[in-house]
């Protein structure tokens, strides 16, 4: 069993503690929604298969007071009519930011997304996805598990 990064070396952990209050603050004060922000956490920790991050920015997203019904069509948003153009433009810099390298059309969508977000916005919806990136890859490489919850999200014993 691999060693729990965060235990293994705290101090950059704290360090990339910090950076995500330094990034949820900017982007919050750039104007970008935390819903938006947590769409693009979601949808990058799916697209990265990291169990532990979508587990916790589910509860996250719902307690923003995003429906049910929008999370169970992450995976399809582009054909779901449920999202708006800012909704879109957060879940298209999300996809752009995580598939790495970029192609023709993820720089067609990150240029849309900019035209919709706005220069700081955008620039804040990045960092959120270069963030959670992040942390997807901390949390699948020290193999943080996921806890059984109950319905109300308390840890089951």
């Amino acid at each position: 069993m691999q060693p729990f990064l965060d235990k293994a070396v705290p101090e950059a952990w704290r360090a990339a503690a910090a950076l995500s209050t330094a990034v949820r603050d900017a982007a919050v004060e750039r104007g970008l929604l935390i819903r938006e922000s947590e769409l693009i956490k979601l949808r990058a920790s799916q697209i990265n298969g990291c169990a532990f991050c979508l587990d916790l920015h589910a509860r996250e997203a719902r307690q923003a007071g995003i429906p049910q019904q929008m999370l169970d069509l992450l995976p399809a948003w582009r054909e779901a009519e449920l999202f708006g153009e800012r909704e879109r433009a957060a879940l298209a810099t999300a996809e752009a930011s995580t598939v790495l390298p970029l192609s023709e059309e993820s720089r067609a969508d990150l240029s849309g997304a900019r035209t919709v977000l706005g220069d700081d916005a955008f620039a804040a919806a990045e960092w959120v996805a270069v963030t959670i990136n992040a942390f997807n890859r901390i949390s699948i490489l020290s193999g943080h598990p996921v806890r059984p919850r109950d319905a109300e999200g308390r840890l089951v014993r």
